[in-house]
């Protein structure tokens, strides 16, 4: 990995633009009927369309157009109304037409914003240019045999969305935020896995440096393939450090197309970067256009779900919620989902957020499962948060006893469980007063301390009456008598 000496980084500003594909969660291909399902066995999912034969017409997938509409929707872009395809030609021997299926001059969303949380606590807008639809090429293997590169075309022909960025970014950590809440995005849509391991997401990033203040940019280089959010910023950071080693040294950074190795954290050359009229695009014949009506684009947009932000502004602004604690609570759709129906039950949305935050998330965690995974219910989680509202058992009882048994039998309710396993307070003024007489006369030495102005010890009788009653007092009513029979001594 390359490193700058001194402050020299400090003369340069890094500039990045990204190219994100985004696999659509369709049932089949873009522009046939194959299945487009992941881990079939090669060359299964496929058909003379998606083979490039002779005289075979593709269809519109009308559910990739839908997909393409709520992502632009959802990034704030403008929908362009009439589209069209082009053919973007190129060989590789995983591309069986010899043409990519793509928009040219016409992609279906332009413009809008992606907004970032950056670790310093700020916001920051991040320009897209456009959004448009194409088609996938299939699977090449280099490791499989030793004198031959094997071929699966079972992806040829599976529906992309290809996001592209403006030259906004300006370090890695933006770049990686960029990228997760694009993720976040299109999970919150439905529309693509994000599983960047599984190539279901896929990210080009186009890397230049230039003095500060320079309003022309340099030469950029293309770094492709990129497979982990991680690996994202580990490229920018290395081509940044090795761009300006160039630069220092004299040299002229070449526009060159790049593969990163994971392993050394270093890029090399793969080819010199093609140009748009390499690919001599040219109208598909065989397609026609796409005109979207305005009773359509309204259908799918009173579709939509509520996205992370809507979301993350109504926890804070108008449930009271923490920033953090809204922030935790919509990284993640299910978990959204899962506290929606929640607070449909209770209004009690600090404990809510503090169920989920605290008990949900440490099990959760601990046995490495997802919130789908779990046996209680929303409904039956807001139970449990009205026994302790109503003073029925106490906070400690209910995280440590009845979450349990809860997690164990999801078919009963808190109440049922509380009851069956005799966990409710009981009302008995003459039992506490029992267990807290109890408690003062097995530390009579602390009950002196207290007299003495030693407030500290209320802990232990607590504890000890907490003990003696197995968890079934309330404890701000004991809290209250405690004190009184103290000062009464």
């Amino acid at each position: 990995m390359t490193v700058l000496k001194g402050g020299i980084s400090d003369k340069y500003e890094l500039v990045v633009g990204l190219e994100v594909h985004a696999q659509l969660s369709t049932l089949s291909k873009a522009f046939s009927s194959d299945s487009a399902a992941f881990g079939a066995e090669p060359n299964h999912n496929v058909s003379p369309v998606s083979l490039g034969h002779p005289g075979t017409l593709p269809r519109i997938n009308k559910r990739m157009v839908e997909y393409a509409i709520k992502m632009g929707l959802a990034c704030n872009c403008a929908i362009n109304m009439n589209n069209v395809f082009a053919r973007k030609n190129y060989f590789y021997a995983d591309l069986p037409k010899g043409f990519q299926t793509t928009q040219d001059q016409q992609p279906i969303c332009l413009g809008g914003a992606v907004t970032v949380k950056l670790a310093n606590g700020t916001t920051k807008d991040i320009a897209i240019h456009h959004i448009h639809m194409e088609d996938d090429a299939g699977k090449s293997s280099h490791d499989q045999h030793d004198q031959y590169s094997l071929i699966d075309l079972n992806r040829a022909g599976v529906p992309l969305l290809e996001i592209v960025s403006q030259p906004d970014l300006r370090s890695a950590e933006e770049a990686g935020q960029f990228l997760t809440e694009l993720r976040r995005l299109l999970r919150y849509l439905e529309i693509c896995d994000g599983n960047m391991e599984e190539g279901s997401m896929r990210c080009d990033a186009n890397i230049s440096v230039r003095l500060h203040g320079a309003t022309e940019y340099g030469n950029r280089c293309e770094v492709k393939n990129l497979n982990s959010i991680r690996n994202v910023q580990r490229a920018i950071e290395h081509e940044f450090a090795r761009q300006i080693s160039v630069i220092e040294a004299g040299g002229h950074i070449d526009q060159n197309t790049l593969n990163f190795d994971a392993n050394t954290g270093e890029t090399s050359v793969l080819r010199s970067k093609e140009m748009a009229n390499d690919y001599r695009y040219f109208p598909e014949p065989d397609l026609l256009p796409i005109k979207i009506t305005d009773e359509q684009l309204k259908q799918i947009r009173e579709a939509m779900p509520a996205l992370p932000n809507e979301l993350f502004e109504k926890y804070v602004s108008k449930l009271g919620l923490s920033d953090y604690d809204a922030g935790v609570i919509t990284a993640e759709k299910e978990t959204a989902v899962y506290f929606e129906e929640l607070i449909k039950h209770t209004d009690n949305y600090k404990s809510a957020a503090n169920w989920m935050m605290g008990a949900v998330r440490s099990y959760l965690n601990d046995h490495h499962l997802h919130i789908a995974d779990i046996a209680i219910t929303p409904v039956n989680l807001a139970g449990l948060i009205k026994l302790v509202d109503d003073g029925k058992v106490n906070n400690t009882v209910a995280s440590h006893k009845l979450f349990p048994l809860m997690l164990k039998d999801g078919s009963k309710t808190a109440a049922e469980l509380a009851k069956e396993f005799n966990l409710i307070i009981e009302d008995n003024g003459d039992e506490l007063d029992g267990f807290i007489q109890a408690a003062l006369a097995k530390f009579p030495d602390k009950v002196t301390e207290y007299q003495k102005g030693k407030k500290g010890v209320l802990g232990l009788f607590m504890g000890e009456i907490m003990k003696l009653s197995k968890g079934k007092i309330d404890p701000k009513k004991t809290n209250q008598l405690l004190i009184k029979a103290l000062e009464s001594k």
